[in-house]
């Protein structure tokens, strides 16, 4: 299993940086569920939950009729 997952480690560095970034992610998920279940949010995850809550504060909503379109799309 360790040399499975060095090689798969090595060949991660070769994919674009969306897909290393969804690696990092899933990793850290693994981790956090591992210590205990807390997840600690990234700068970047931080920030976008900042901002969709000022917009919510602001009555800033998107229409019902794209989230049905959105939910629809993601039962594909």
């Amino acid at each position: 299993m360790e040399k499975l997952l060095e090689e798969v480690i090595n060949r991660a560095s070769t994919w674009p940086k969306e897909d290393q970034e969804e690696l990092v992610r899933i990793a850290r998920e693994i981790e956090q569920e591992r210590a205990g279940g807390v997840y600690c949010f990234s700068d970047d995850e931080r920030a976008a939950i900042e901002e969709g809550l000022a917009q919510a504060k602001r009555g800033e909503f998107v229409p019902d009729e794209e989230m049905e379109a959105f939910f629809q799309s993601c039962k594909a």
